[in-house]
């Protein structure tokens, strides 16, 4: 899929990722567009796109954009990067404003089983659930997995997904999926660095001025940050000009 830059910056950083810088104004649409490129070709290949979306604010704009398109939805299934273990009526669940976006298409849902992680009264019992889970999952894309595409975004501190800066998630290259210790308040569920590096795709959306330090430093391939641990094969980065910014 040929990427083109809305400012002409369209350029390979570190031999890693592809970066396509768009006006602010048209940063959504431009992340919508490649979004749906990318899932009009995975369904034209392999016949299906199975798709990883990652939680927060950022990238809200453009699944409402997204969910009016007219895409082959009946051969997309969403799961999930990462997840809040907090009930589905919470603020703070992921899936509950993802559904909400996509509710009207024709897609199928993997999510995360947090009502049953919530319900867990053990580690043992946890683990049991997550490994029925990914049976699931794997059914779909396989043993080592292979997600179609992964979106993904960056936080001010460098985390993606949840893995984040000084915990043992990310460092875990056995797992595939973990979760986090309690941050601000509840734990996370997340996908885990073996299955981010072995997606066909991974597309981060990248927007506002507070996220411009850590670009610069994914761009650059700092592994001193979560996010600039990751090697996928393929990475396209849609940045908005505030968070293109780098001084």
């Amino acid at each position: 899929m040929a990427i083109q830059s809305s400012y002409g910056r369209n350029f390979v950083a570190d031999d890693v990722h592809i970066l396509d810088i768009a006006s602010n104004e048209n940063w959504a649409r431009r992340a919508a567009d490649v979004f749906a490129a990318a899932i009009e070709a995975s369904v034209r290949q392999r016949g299906r796109c199975v798709i990883a979306l990652s939680g927060g604010g950022t990238p809200v704009p453009v699944f409402e954009l997204l969910a009016t398109y007219d895409l082959p939805w009946q051969d997309v299934v969403l799961a999930q990067a990462d997840e809040r273990l907090v009930p589905i009526d919470s603020d703070d669940r992921n899936f509950a404003i993802q559904q909400g976006m996509f509710q009207h298409l024709a897609v199928e849902w993997l999510p995360f089983p947090v009502n049953d992680l919530l319900q867990a009264g053990s580690d043992a019992e946890m683990t049991a659930i997550i490994d029925g889970y990914w049976l699931k999952l794997a059914g779909l894309i396989g043993e080592p997995p292979i997600f179609d595409l992964v979106h993904l975004g960056i936080g001010a501190d460098g985390h993606t997904a949840s893995l984040f800066p000084g915990q043992d998630l990310t460092e875990d290259l056995r797992n595939y999926v973990g979760i986090t210790p309690e941050l601000n308040g509840h734990r996370r569920i997340s996908l885990t660095r073996p299955v981010l590096d072995r997606a066909q795709m991974v597309l981060w959306l990248v927007s506002g001025s507070d996220k411009a330090a850590m670009l610069g430093r994914l761009l650059a391939g700092d592994m001193s940050i979560p996010a600039g641990l990751l090697r996928p094969s393929h990475s396209v980065v849609i940045a908005d000009m505030d968070a293109a910014r780098q001084g």
